[in-house]
């Protein structure tokens, strides 16, 4: 299975919590349903903050990629939240 193509990357590397997860949401506010956001992170508060929050929301986690001190996160944009 191919991964998606990418719409928006951002990069929130060095950033602390809770900075990951809102510049997360943020980007997200700008894509179409449908539309794949890629994130990456260093703050280890994310690898459990944006899994929990998109648990919650409309958005998918496609993948999630660790490494040591690095996380990178697919996301599928789902449709618009009321």
């Amino acid at each position: 299975m191919t991964d998606p193509l990418i719409d928006l990357q951002i990069d929130a590397s060095d950033l602390q919590c809770p900075m990951p997860l809102l510049k997360t949401r943020q980007a997200l506010r700008h894509l179409n349903p449908g539309q794949v956001l890629e994130v990456i992170a260093t703050d280890a508060s994310s690898a459990q903050d944006i899994p929990a929050y998109l648990r919650q929301s409309c958005h998918q986690l496609v993948r999630c990629d660790e490494q040591p001190g690095r996380w990178c996160f697919l996301i599928r944009r789902g449709e618009r939240e009321s």
